[in-house]
């Protein structure tokens, strides 16, 4: 039988861990005069005692590895039990959240999914705010440790093509963890400040520049205002811009770089497809307005650009209502947050490289077709690319759609619209943000959404965030017998 003391002992010590950073915005509503700083204390001792409890009575079960039945159950537990915490502040707050919208909002802002269920919120506490950012913040470095760490190690989706180019666990996942965690924390951090520093000269406020660097490096896309980043229209998109795809690309590159190690970025073909993508959406994007909405170059360019990187990279940001440039943007849009970033980042859904290798084995095969006798290996960055990595990524995508599928027939059986289901689902599993349509569309939320709906795009967005396989691996008896 699988021991789940070593598992505990990590989910207490983060539920613990989260509840002492509960302080930081109660620090917020103090300074600010507000009455809410009550709700974080509460909140923080409540999160506080429940993990420090949960890892004292586990920590007989601390060992230097963990198995691979550990690791999956330990990946898909903490994006499970830290927004049930990290939820608790919105029942308190004054935003008076039920526990289904708590819950979405907390897995919303863990998964640096984006979509929200609160409006108003240009008169929430500074707090409850800055709360929202931060949880998307801890999601974004979370991942990339789980996508640097874990997913390799689980060989899930096509992630092992990374182990070798990543970091070496040699089986000891968890003290290493701890040491890439720092690593990536720092560059982490130095990326935030860069991110906020530029805001700031742009023109935002302290407050907002804060917030939005936060939910910029973590490619989650909560704002300040209802209006999202059109509240903020200029050259600070060009900011968020500029740092979304930062954050978007491997961070792997940036601690090679760091080291002294500038090849593997500039020789990285994932980065160079992102970036290829991105600037040919922007361009054709500018030229649709140019030609079609009669709009001004450098508008059209700066709002291609801007919601192109935010969609792509599951940001989430919207600047302004892009269903309103016709039926061309939205359906292409739609598609755009499918994509996604590098792996090994703080983005979202399927990951340029699955594309890569898809194309790389499609190509494979048209060849062999064509030259039956012939032998043609797909290859990945120069490297011949194994039958179990392609694999993976086969089941990935077969698993993505099914998974989509599913979740938009479950959400038309609660009552939503077809577009409404269809678009809900393909964002909560891509982790993109908003949605099509009137209901969740750039210039809507999830607040008017029925609650079995919201309990369905929280669970998909819990599956989407860790690669769809690593949580449907919990569920064969053939994985709890091995």
């Amino acid at each position: 039988m699988t021991d789940l003391r070593p598992v505990g002992y990590v989910i207490g010590t983060l539920v613990g861990l989260l509840g002492l950073t509960m302080a930081i915005p109660m620090a917020v509503d103090l300074s600010t005069g507000s009455g809410e700083w009550h709700v974080f204390f509460r909140a923080g001792v409540i999160t506080f005692v429940v993990g420090a409890a949960l890892a004292l009575a586990t920590q007989n079960g601390q060992q230097q590895g963990l198995s691979i039945q550990q690791m999956f159950l330990l990946t898909t537990l903490i994006w499970l039990i830290l927004p049930l915490f990290g939820g608790i502040p919105f029942m308190l707050g004054a935003t008076e959240a039920n526990l289904t919208d708590a819950f979405f909002e907390a897995m919303s802002g863990m998964t640096t999914t984006g979509s929200t269920v609160f409006s108003g919120l240009d008169d929430l506490p500074a707090g409850i705010l800055l709360w929202r950012s931060m949880l998307q913040w801890f999601g974004g470095v979370g991942i990339i440790v789980v996508a640097m760490v874990f997913l390799p190690e689980l060989k899930v989706g096509g992630m092992q093509v990374f182990r070798s180019e990543a970091f070496d666990t040699d089986g000891k996942v968890l003290p290493r963890a701890g040491e890439i965690a720092a690593r990536i924390s720092v560059i982490y951090i130095a990326l935030t400040v860069a991110c906020f520093l530029g805001y700031v000269l742009v023109g935002m406020n302290i407050f907002d520049a804060l917030n939005h660097a936060l939910t910029t490096l973590s490619t989650g896309g909560f704002s300040t205002r209802d209006a999202s980043f059109g509240a903020f229209q200029g050259p600070a998109e060009y900011v968020s811009s500029f740092f979304m795809i930062l954050a978007s690309l491997p961070f792997v590159r940036y601690v090679q770089l760091i080291a002294g190690t500038a090849k593997p970025f500039w020789r990285d073909t994932q980065i160079h497809a992102y970036l290829i993508i991105i600037f040919g959406l922007t361009i054709a994007f500018a030229v649709y307005r140019l030609v079609v909405n009669q709009d001004h170059f450098e508008h059209s360019f700066r709002e291609g650009l801007f919601n192109v990187t935010s969609i792509i990279s599951g940001t989430g940001y919207a600047s302004t209502d892009y269903q309103l440039w016709g039926a061309f943007p939205a359906v292409a849009f739609f598609f755009i947050g499918l994509i996604g970033g590098c792996a090994g980042s703080t983005a979202c859904s399927v990951k340029v490289f699955r594309y890569q290798l898809l194309w790389a084995s499609m190509r494979a095969q048209i060849r062999k077709i064509h030259s039956p006798n012939g032998v043609f290996t797909p290859r990945y960055q120069g490297h011949p690319v194994t039958e179990d990595v392609l694999s993976s990524v086969m089941a990935f995508f077969s698993f993505f759609i099914v998974t989509l599928g599913i979740t938009s027939v479950l959400l038309a059986a609660t009552g939503l619209d077809f577009i409404t289901a269809v678009s809900g689902a393909a964002t909560a599993l891509a982790c993109v943000g908003p949605g099509l349509g009137d209901i969740i569309g750039p210039s809507g939320n999830f607040e008017t959404v029925n609650d079995p709906a919201k309990w369905i795009l929280a669970v998909a967005m819990l599956i989407g965030r860790l690669e769809v396989m690593s949580v449907f691996a919990l569920f064969t008896i053939r994985f709890w017998r091995a």
